[in-house]
């Protein structure tokens, strides 16, 4: 029988707020034996764990600047959770009967301002995709034989192409003007990808300026003639968490590891990343700001500032015919099937039963069909029953402030925020003291749950979020023993690192 861990009693101050250290992670098992937690949201609902090509992972969103010193919103999001870095020989590729988007709306209703629709050429040999249909290989043959130099080489031999639209109302504009963008390669190895590779084999990451990237991403990281940049292709994934042993029921790695309590059980940082050596498919837009509009709103932990809110979804087409001979014939009208703002929102909260629902309807119903699952969190309850704590299991207008509507709010008022690598970033964001100003002077949470950062620790937050509310005078810091990504996070567009290489990668628990 497993011990009860009890709440730590050290207190530290930090940015005017007390902290309490402690043990709530055997929390997380409870998300586990729930069948609730399985990521931020890479098992999020029974019908879209059967279609992973379409399974939304993470959204991220926040201020940065470019180099000319103008201000914009940064876009990045994960699909295709657990991506083999060595799936040859075929790879992982954008289905090209789904539509991949991204959504600003109104942060106060979820109601669409603006979106942005990605859609990908056809992975069918039938298709012009190949430049030789009579190999075995993808990559490294195509007209020739050898290393890949230059995305959609002679070597490459199927290069996936794609479209971005932009949607206002009833106005659809394609912002490529028609050209055709190319999407990065997957990281083969050395001797097909060599340039995203150190010659050890691992992937190259951690750039803090646009031509520090890779050759491969550099290429396909495009400045379109409105004002937005975009990329698409695979990277790493940038989720970070000790899944596995959550699993385990509660396996001792992700209680203490170093024998004292003093600084916190769950906060160590010696957890195992389940997600560490996976890739993802990417897609990402950056918009200025000035493109935007910007509404009042008053978000969690934050007083009254103006902002967007961001989520992403993915449709597929309404009827499907599979034929004997040749590619599958589409018709009909975009069916949504799955979308994610916030993490861990219908995974972590929202009951089995309306999980499938979730993802077939807009934020603009969260506050009728899924504000329940805020106010009266299931988790909180199960926390208190299984541990002896005393989390308040009602009257949460705290979390219904973070996740209804599931939108990341993002205060487009303040300037750029940290990034990983850079000074003053902390993965806990306002619980670590990392805060910044917005327009009237307060300081706000430069991370989660003012937007989303690469390295922002979601399940550390969140989980403290439910121990400590709704009045958050006190915080009970929570966590999962691991602190971290796998790989280092570029500190440009695209943010999100490069992608694992396929005959060298860290799917181990060492």
């Amino acid at each position: 029988m497993k011990t009860k861990p009890t709440i730590q009693t050290t207190t530290r101050t930090a940015s005017g707020l007390t902290y309490t250290t402690g043990f709530a992670l055997a929390v997380v098992s409870l998300l586990a034996s729930a069948n609730t937690l399985k990521a931020s949201s890479h098992s999020d609902a029974p019908l879209i764990k059967l279609d992973p090509q379409a399974n939304l992972t993470d959204v991220y969103a926040f201020v940065r600047k470019r180099p000319t010193g103008e201000k914009v919103l940064v876009v990045e999001v994960n699909v295709h959770p657990f991506c083999e870095p060595g799936d040859g020989l075929m790879f992982d590729a954008f289905s090209s009967d789904a539509l991949y988007s991204i959504h600003i709306t109104d942060p106060n209703t979820g109601v669409d301002d603006q979106r942005y629709d990605f859609h990908f050429s056809d992975v069918s040999p039938e298709k012009n995709g190949y430049k030789n249909v009579d190999t075995i290989l993808r990559y490294g043959r195509g007209s020739e034989i050898g290393p890949i130099e230059t995305v959609g080489d002679a070597r490459q031999n199927f290069t996936q192409s794609y479209h971005v639209t932009k949607v206002v109302g009833d106005v659809s504009t394609q912002l490529d003007e028609g050209v055709k963008l190319l999407v990065a390669p997957p990281n083969v190895g050395n001797n097909t990808t060599p340039k995203y590779n150190d010659a050890d084999g691992n992937p190259i990451s951690g750039a803090t300026a646009r031509a520090e990237l890779d050759p491969y991403t550099f290429q396909t990281t495009y400045d379109l003639a409105g004002g937005n940049t975009v990329f698409c292709g695979m990277r790493d994934d940038s989720f970070f968490a000790d899944i596995p042993g959550v699993a385990d029921l509660l396996n001792s790695r992700i209680l203490d590891n170093n024998g004292s309590l003093s600084d916190g059980l769950g906060q160590d940082g010696k957890g195992v990343d389940g997600f560490k050596g996976y890739n993802v498919l990417h897609y990402a837009i950056v918009i200025p700001i000035s493109q935007l509009k910007q509404v009042k709103y008053t978000g969690a932990l934050q007083p009254e500032s103006k902002g967007v809110g961001v989520y992403a979804s993915v449709s597929r087409p309404r009827f499907t015919i599979r034929r004997e001979i040749g590619p599958n014939k589409d018709s009909g009208s975009w069916v949504q099937v799955n979308r994610l703002g916030n993490p861990l929102f219908n995974e972590a909260l929202v009951a089995m039963i309306d999980k499938d629902t979730y993802n077939r309807t807009s934020p603009t119903s969260d506050a009728t069909l899924f504000a329940k699952y805020a106010n009266t969190p299931e988790l909180a309850a199960l926390i208190n029953a299984t541990y002896s704590t005393n989390f308040q299991t009602d009257n949460r207008a705290d979390l219904v402030g973070i996740f209804i509507p599931d939108v990341i709010r993002v205060n487009t008022t303040t300037d750029a925020v940290r990034t990983p690598g850079e000074d003053g970033f902390k993965r806990l964001s306002f619980i670590g003291g990392d805060t910044i100003a917005n327009s009237n002077g307060d300081q706000i949470p430069s991370g989660w749950p003012n937007g989303r950062r690469f390295g922002d620790d979601v399940v550390d937050i969140a989980l403290t979020a439910l121990a400590s509310g709704p009045s958050f005078s006190t915080i009970t810091i929570v966590g999962d023993n691991v602190n971290g990504n796998d790989e280092r996070y570029n500190q440009t567009f695209p943010y999100a690192a490069t992608p694992h290489s396929g005959t060298n990668n860290k799917k181990d628990s060492k």
